[in-house]
């Protein structure tokens, strides 16, 4: 990969990065308030899980963004972190902060979906950064 091209992805990356810290900033959905109606309950239990859910899933993105930008610093950006072979770039273009090829993440979903827990590595490195 060139020059360029790295500094490219760096560029979309971080850019990335700014909109998820912008997003992760406002917590105020995320609190608990006393409602006497069951309804109410309800709907705000539902709220507050979205939001917790939404927060889960961009901080997520958020440490994957910040492994892919680590990455471009150690020259290993675009190189499967399982097999070793370079991701495609039509993968790279479409989630720039890809750790695997596209085989290799289908095998991970798949491990994953069965319930055996971390499917790599990696997913144990993401967890310990939270």
């Amino acid at each position: 990969m060139t020059h360029r091209e790295l500094n490219e992805y760096r560029r979309v990356l971080e850019a990335h990065r700014a909109e998820l810290l912008a997003m992760l900033t406002p917590r105020e959905e995320i609190h608990v308030q006393q409602v006497s109606d069951s309804l109410d309950q309800w709907q705000t239990a539902a709220a507050i899980d979205m939001a917790v859910s939404n927060l889960d899933r961009d901080s997520r993105r958020l440490r994957e963004i910040n492994a892919a930008l680590r990455r471009i610093d150690d020259h290993s950006y675009g190189c499967c972190l399982h097999c070793e072979e370079d991701i495609g770039v039509k993968r790279l273009k479409a989630l720039p902060w890809a750790a695997f090829c596209i085989a290799c993440q289908q095998r991970r979903d798949q491990q994953q979906v069965r319930g055996h827990g971390p499917a790599f590595a990696y997913d144990e490195e993401l967890s310990a950064a939270a």
